[in-house]
């Protein structure tokens, strides 16, 4: 009987409630990291944490928390709270006594608790993102029982995902909406996955398709889409600060493209997190690294390098390492690892010195901030690839494989070198804009301590104006035993010489003597860039050596397309990383080894302490934050906050997670269940019932949850600066298709970039370049393209977590007036009036119809019938206006008129709030 089986069930649960009951403990324990940490961190640790000891008492690590004070006498006991100097001078009466001092004290609510922590022994605990459960169970159970009960109707759940929001939503008090109208489900899909709208007929399609994987379908067809990795990349290039030019005054441009197109292949052929990882840390120092794994590392080389007069390369070479080390740390782990450059963190348990263990995994690189970008990875024609090919065959058969691909890398970055800062002890010259070697008639330079071993060609790249010069190399000193000495001849712009030396093996000082008697006494005989010694390519007596040999040179000296790479030094050399005190990189404290922070995990067994070990050490499985920083900043893009705010930090000064458990499962699904896969990771979460829900705002879910933390309703914010303006090229028809390659430069107002020293200007684009999508850009980090930076698009100096959403009258003054826009308009009015054939309220539906993928409906149409009649009159009496907005008279004065009537009511459609959302 049916009361049989409810009667049963009301058994079960009135036994489970009476053994819940009994089972509690008399006083539940506290909790260090959610209740203790957050009381601490808000009133005690300014005075006494990374900054400040004050009394010598910290409580920033638990070994200082517990350590003797000034007093002689530990601040706590654990276990005795009436005999602890914490809690009594909470509790002290003489304010000048009582903590915190000068400041409100603490709540009642707040002192019984740390009394009660410290009564049970004030265990320490640890931050909840420091540890990674190994497994983590899907709340099913309750919703089955109250599923066989029907004590609720709610849409079906689709993924894992939905239980974990359901479990939430019980203690809430709300339940899913239902699902999205389909036509809005595909939008937000095409909108999450690619960036773009679909089609009028897409949406058609999928509306009348009534398979039951119609959806599945969809998502596996849009995750295939080459324009996918397009998407994500925007996303990604905002972490990796990628820009086309090198920052600061002079902010000349960079060619750094390529680290671009990698980002969108990577995505597009779902490489696996911890490969897009190693690739971009140390992809040069993976075993016989491709050309593309080279590329990647460009990721570092997005740093901004100074190429003013008169500046210290080695204090921006610094910059750039340190801004490598707080990128890597906020990307991967969502730390502020900056906070601990000048001392210990404040609020979360990474020591000081730690900073520069972390900073010499970073520290051996080989760019010094020099003008050229080097390392650059160059790109030869086919021509040249084959000529390389053959050299490299040459020595494969005459040495062995080391040899050929110490020769090919040497060939494709010209590395290791020397480059002209290095010298010291200059007479009679100068670094001149303190990058090049000038040094006049009789004039010396010391290269200082330089490991020759079997290298006898000493390569040299200058620039000289006149004829004349020679230069004389010598060892130890200036009258040390001659080496070598070669005729400097004029040359067009830079050239490398190969100079035959007879330097012994070993380290030694190197001097170079330069001469020209004929040239004035201020003028400098040559302008040098770099320097390296080399062997000669093997089978110095074999036929046709000569031949070849000049081909390397002619190889060197290819002028070719680049892009700035991370080349690591070679052991003889390797830099020493010493702690800046105080972080002053003019003060240098002891040096230090490559290592992580004691409260991460541990470094992998076997990995080498270097950026490939670190990188190693990042995806490690038994790393608790990557994961969580990767599934938590998807799920943002997708719903608009984290499960975990802000986005840059899981440390202690983050909000909780709204759902927890959601969190570990998502990061333990992510790396074992989906080998790291953001494909996998993109379609469990788009195909789960909490995507799927209609975005409408009911009254109990805006007074329940008004920033829908509970996800209650679908995804409802503005899309990102790139996104309107590709929408709005896409549903216009101008949109191009065209993929990777140089960046572009669509319209932009006049006079916006002015660019210092070089004299660059923005020239638009010519042809489809300038519809191009917004990831393909030209973005000067001085002067970034204007309508990107108006919604709230990076300028990309510094990493950048999480774009801030704000709501501006310039926004708005941009999509009404901008020229991108107003041609869109134009381009969406002339296919309304093609496709209206003289129907005003046709023409009307159809441009809606193109804009929002839906039918208009009937009460917004009088609307703009109203607009399009007040604009044809208008421009109907002013016709050579008329003329202007469409870009010049085409027909006669009325179908002008039209057109332009038309395209403000293309402009209005561009604008409106529904276009601009993902809902």
């Amino acid at each position: 009987m049916w009361y049989r089986s409810k009667l049963f069930v009301v058994s079960i649960i009135g036994v489970a409630i009476v053994w819940g009951i009994f089972s509690l403990s008399p006083e539940d324990e506290v909790d260090f990291s959610t209740e203790i940490k957050p009381i601490i961190n808000k009133h005690c640790i300014s005075c006494h944490g990374g900054v400040k000891k004050n009394g010598g008492f910290s409580l920033l690590f638990e070994e200082e928390a517990f350590a003797e004070t000034k007093s002689g006498k530990p601040a706590i006991v654990p276990g005795d709270a009436e005999h602890s100097e914490l809690i009594r001078r909470l509790t002290a009466e003489d304010p000048e006594e009582r903590m915190p001092y000068d400041a409100p004290p603490l709540s009642k609510a707040e002192i019984k608790l740390l009394t009660k922590w410290v009564n049970q022994g004030a265990k320490w605990g640890e931050h909840w993102a420091y540890s990674l459960p190994k497994e983590v169970k899907v709340p099913r159970t309750g919703f089955a029982l109250a599923a066989f009960w029907n004590l609720w109707d709610s849409p079906s759940l689709h993924s894992d995902i939905d239980y974990f929001i359901k479990a939430k939503h019980k203690e809430q008090g709300l339940a899913f909406s239902p699902e999205a109208d389909r036509a809005t489900l595909l939008r937000r899909l095409f909108l999450d996955l690619v960036g773009l709208p679909p089609s009028p007929e897409q949406v058609e399609s999928f509306v009348n398709d009534k398979r039951p994987d119609a959806y599945d379908r969809r998502v596996d067809s849009l995750l295939a889409s080459p324009h996918f990795g397009e998407r994500w990349a925007s996303w990604w290039l905002d972490m990796a600060r990628y820009a086309d030019t090198k920052g600061y005054e002079k902010d000349p441009s960079r060619e750094i493209w390529a680290y671009r197109d990698w980002v969108i292949k990577a995505f597009n052929s779902d490489m696996p997190f911890t490969q897009f990882t190693i690739e971009q840390l140390a992809g040069d120092l993976l075993p016989n690294a491709s050309k593309d794994q080279l590329i990647a590392t460009a990721f570092h080389r997005n740093t901004m390098t100074n190429d003013e007069g008169g500046t210290e390369d080695e204090e921006f070479r610094v910059a750039a390492v340190i801004d490598r080390v707080n990128t890597t740390y906020q990307t991967w782990l969502s730390t502020t690892f900056e906070c601990v450059q000048c001392h210990s963190h404040t609020y979360d348990p990474i020591k000081f010195e730690e900073y520069y263990k972390s900073l010499a995994f970073f520290n051996n690189t080989r760019d010094e901030d020099t003008p050229a970008d080097y390392p650059t990875l160059r790109f030869f024609n086919g021509e040249d690839s084959l000529q390389i090919e053959r050299v490299k065959q040459w020595v494969g058969r005459y040495a062995d494989a080391e040899r050929v691909t110490a020769t090919d890398r040497f060939l494709y970055t010209l590395e290791p070198k020397i480059h002209a800062h290095s010298c010291d002890q200059l007479i009679n010259g100068a670094l001149v804009d303190t990058k090049w070697l000038g040094i006049r008639n009789g004039g010396s330079a010391r290269i200082p301590a330089v490991t020759v071993g079997d290298n006898d060609v000493f390569y040299m790249n200058y620039n000289s104006g006149t004829p004349g010069g020679e230069m004389e190399m010598r060892l130890g000193t200036l009258s040390g035993p001659l080496l070598a000495r070669a005729k400097l001849k004029p040359t067009q712009g830079t050239e490398t010489v190969a100079i035959p030396t007879t330097t012994p093996k070993g380290k030694h000082d190197i001097y170079l003597i330069f001469k020209n008697a004929s040239l004035p006494p201020g003028q400098a005989v040559c302008l040098a860039e770099w320097m390296t010694f080399r062997q000669p390519l093997p089978g110095t007596h074999q036929e046709g050596y000569a031949e070849l040999d000049e081909s390397f040179l002619q190889l060197i000296n290819r002028r070719t397309p680049s892009v700035p790479i991370l080349v690591e030094n070679p052991p003889e050399m390797a830099r020493e990383t010493p702690i800046f005190e105080r972080g002053n990189w003019l003060v240098h404290g002891p040096v230090v080894e490559p290592d992580v922070p004691k409260s991460l995990n541990d470094f992998p067994d076997g990995a080498p302490r270097n950026r490939l070990g670190f990188a190693q050490w990042l995806v490690s499985e038994e790393n608790p934050l990557t994961a969580r920083t990767l599934v938590n900043r998807v799920w943002a893009q997708l719903f608009g906050q984290g499960i975990v705010e802000p986005l840059g930090d899981m440390g202690t000064q983050s909000d909780p997670p709204t759902h927890p458990e959601l969190l570990d499962w998502l990061a333990l699904q992510f790396m074992h269940e989906m080998d790291w896969s953001v494909k996998s990771l993109l379609k469990e979460l788009v195909t789960s019932t909490t995507y799927r829900q209609s975005s409408v705002m009911t009254k109990e879910t805006a007074e329940k949850d008004p920033s829908n933390k509970y996800y209650a309703r679908g995804p409802r914010f503005r899309l990102s600066a790139e996104q309107i303006r590709d929408q709005a090229l896409a549903v216009s028809g101008l949109l191009s298709t065209k993929m990777y390659g140089p960046s572009v430069m669509p319209h932009q107002p006049e006079g916006v970039w002015m660019s210092v020293y070089s004299g660059e200007r923005w020239e638009t684009s010519p042809g489809e370049d300038r519809y191009r999508r917004g990831v393909y850009t030209f973005i000067k980090r001085t002067s970034p393209y204007p309508s990107y930076i108006t919604f709230d698009a990076s300028s990309r100096e510094v990493c950048l977590i999480d774009r801030i959403t704000t709501n501006t009258p310039l926004q708005a003054l941009t999509t009404l007036n901008d020229p991108v826009y107003m041609e869109a308009a134009v381009h969406l009015a002339k296919r309304m009036v093609e496709t209206g054939a003289g129907d005003v309220a046709e023409s009307i539906r159809s441009g809606y119809r193109a804009v929002m993928q839906r039918p208009l409906s009937r009460d917004k149409l009088p609307a703009f019938e109203k607009l399009y009649q007040e604009a044809y009159r208008h421009y109907r009496e002013k016709p050579a206006e008329a003329g202007k907005l469409i870009g010049g008279a085409s027909g006669t004065a009325e179908t002008d008129a039209c057109t332009a009537a038309y395209t403000m009511v293309a402009n209005a459609l561009l604008n409106l709030d529904e276009f601009l959302t993902k809902s």
